[in-house]
């Protein structure tokens, strides 16, 4: 069905994006040059009322030497070009496409798409939500569409020769952790391959997949993991996502290990500056400011140097848990929304993310509260975990180990929806600024992408946090009301004013570079240990 997409479809695409050859027409020089002239199509030929006719379509771009670049690069024809190709899919003439204007429209050029894909297409371009794109909105689709594909490709043209074989397929596709046959590979060739040479070149894969939703291949190609790399003490984040090939060679589980592992050491380096964020958060008032050396100050002559690593125990303790199952939750819902992709699109990772956040919260949630009360004990007031969770149990009751758990799992959705939100921003900001030969950022790309994303995550659920930690810290404190979470944002707010919501955030962002920096060593060193493939 594909192969009847050479007919007139490359004709029109061809020129819609010019990508002027310099006199070197090596193939492999640029790999985005077009490769064929484009026709000329009159203006009275663009009513979709009008069979389109094809011109002769060989060459290559070029300019000779003293002569003018190609007219479509002064901007006129390019558009002119792009106009046509709307008004033929704009079936109703009505200055917006449809999915129905895409189903005709693409038919009548030979080419042929599910319901599905369009619908996907169109969602992806429409800016305004009207349920069509307008000519602005479907050039700007084209062309962002157009610049991923281009990186995937590149990507993809290991021996950089302007082809794709099975082989840079299949070896592609093994670094990222996805095993095909070669018989895969070729299959995936076919579909794109209209000239039979078993090779694609780079217009063969523009046309393929330039009016397709980004999937498969490109999706795969294009997608970051970036959760299990740095660990800045939260257990909001979405998971990360594993291939089957992965789960099936039991590399999942070491990447667990190793993340668990890089957790464990960022958070204990970084565990004084995380006491320290408690206490603000708990003590910290208008009236009983508390400033960074004060308050180091102040636990250290209060119980000496070791105090400063009080909770710190708990906090590591449940990595393990919080880690497994946050990642069974995941898969089990991803499974249940009848999701059997590689990689989910943002929206499925955001709900599916934050289920499991409140799943794994919930089951761990007991453990928080020790934490907090741990880190803020005085000395000789427990003997350790075990005597602290029998005080709790004997003189609150079994309800105090969910105090806080109301604005705790309140806290899931901003700080996951902003995380993800900012990071896909993040990643496609480069992609189109300043991704030239490839799609793959690198990790000091990846890890300022994943950082900011995630700082911005807990800067929007900070206030939650804080309310949060006064609840589970209420008792311990002796005379004091005990109040509920709204109770508690309106006397805040009174007393302290807005700033009392972020006490104790100069803290928690000051461990954020340090966290990162050490969990990412640890992470890479444990990886090599386990003989995890690096990707």
């Amino acid at each position: 069905m594909m192969h009847q997409q050479g007919s007139l479809m490359p004709s029109l695409l061809s020129g819609v994006f010019c990508q002027c050859r310099s006199t070197d027409t090596h193939p492999g020089a640029d790999p985005g040059g077009g490769g064929r002239v484009p026709p000329s199509v009159p203006p009275s030929d663009a009513s979709p009322s009008k069979p389109v006719t094809q011109q002769s379509a060989s060459g290559v771009w070029h300019t000779d030497e003293g002569e003018h670049p190609c007219d479509i690069c002064g901007g006129s024809e390019q558009e002119h070009r792009l106009k046509v190709l709307f008004q033929v899919l704009d079936v109703n003439g009505d200055g917006g496409i449809c999915v129905n204007d895409l189903t005709i429209g693409l038919k009548k050029l030979g080419v042929h798409r599910t319901e599905h894909e369009l619908m996907k297409i169109v969602k992806a371009g429409d800016k305004d939500l009207d349920g069509q794109l307008d000519f602005e909105e479907f050039v700007h689709y084209l062309r962002d569409h157009e610049k991923k594909l281009r990186l995937v490709f590149k990507s993809l043209d290991r021996k950089n020769d302007g082809r794709i074989d099975s082989q840079e397929i299949m070896q592609s596709l093994r670094d990222l952790g996805v095993n095909i046959s070669e018989e895969q590979a070729e299959k995936i060739l076919r579909s794109m391959d209209k000239n039979g040479t078993m090779t694609i070149d780079w217009n063969e894969w523009r046309d393929y997949h330039l009016l397709h939703p980004a999937d498969n291949i490109p999706e795969i190609i294009l997608y970051w993991k970036h959760s299990s790399i740095f660990d800045v003490g939260e257990s909001l984040m979405v998971p990360d996502e594993f291939t089957a090939e992965e789960k099936k060679m039991g590399m999942l589980w070491r990447h667990l290990v190793a993340g668990g592992g890089a957790g464990a050491v960022s958070r204990t380096c970084t565990a004084p500056l995380d006491r320290l964020k408690v206490l603000m958060q708990v003590h910290s008032s208008k009236s009983n400011s508390m400033r960074i050396a004060g308050g180091f100050s102040q636990m250290i002559r209060e119980g000496g140097v070791r105090s400063l690593w009080r909770g710190n125990g708990i906090n590591v303790l449940k990595i393990a848990p919080e880690s497994a199952i946050k990642f069974v939750a995941y898969e089990q819902i991803k499974r249940l929304m009848g999701s059997n992709q590689e990689t989910l699109g943002i929206t499925e990772r955001l709900l599916a993310g934050s289920l499991a956040g409140a799943i794994v919260q919930s089951s761990i949630y007991p453990m928080e509260v020790l934490k907090t009360r741990l880190a803020l004990r005085k000395t000789g007031q427990y003997s350790g975990l075990q005597d602290c969770a029998k005080h709790i149990f004997q003189r609150e009751g079994v309800a105090a180990f969910y105090k806080g758990y109301i604005p705790n799992m309140l806290g899931i959705i901003p700080y996951a929806g902003i995380d993800l939100a900012v990071y896909e921003t993040l990643k496609n900001s480069w992609l189109q600024n300043y991704a030239t030969d490839s799609a793959d950022p690198g990790v000091f790309v990846l890890l300022a992408c994943g950082t900011t994303s995630s700082t911005c995550g807990q800067l929007a659920s900070y206030p939650l946090a804080l309310v949060r930690t006064r609840m589970q810290a209420q008792a311990s404190l002796g005379g004091g009301p005990q109040m509920t979470m709204t109770g508690l944002f309106r006397h805040i707010i009174r007393t302290e004013g807005a700033i009392g919501l972020y006490r104790g955030l100069a803290p928690n962002f000051m461990k954020v570079i340090p966290s990162v920096s050490i969990s990412y060593v640890v992470y890479e060193y444990l990886k090599i240990t386990l003989g995890v493939q690096s990707k």
